[in-house]
């Protein structure tokens, strides 16, 4: 197994928990996590959908892992979703203020990533 597709299933492996987080009890779980009160059908939707496609670029992710022809395109789409999410949470940061610490550690797990993405990109397979 090469470098590109440890990274690929590494990050997919990874992100697992943080999506089920999200949407198998997102009442529960970001209430503990980061004392967000969800208890609407509109909050359990959006957060139910952000499950939704973080799974499916997991899975993709490993998909292109197992198989070369989707390799570089899995890895690209590691590499815009992490710098994507990254992008967003620093834009929050210069609006909105300081997160929790867990969140600024997301947020650099995202940008190092994505720099690693990126630098797997230019190597060949």
């Amino acid at each position: 197994m090469n470098l590109r597709q440890l990274f690929l299933l590494s990050t997919a492996i990874g992100l697992v928990p943080i999506a089920l987080s999200y949407g198998l009890a997102p009442q529960q779980s970001l209430g503990e996590l980061f004392g967000l009160k969800i208890d609407s059908v509109n909050g359990f939707h959006i957060f139910r959908a952000i499950t939704g496609l973080y799974l499916a670029l997991v899975v993709f992710w490993v998909v292109g892992a197992l198989r070369a022809s989707l390799r570089q395109a899995a890895l690209l789409s590691l590499v815009v979703f992490m710098l994507g999410l990254a992008a967003g949470r620093l834009a929050s940061l210069r609006l909105d203020g300081v997160p929790d610490r867990l969140l600024l550690v997301y947020l650099l797990l995202e940008l190092g990533i994505g720099v690693v993405g990126l630098l797997l990109l230019k190597r060949p397979d």
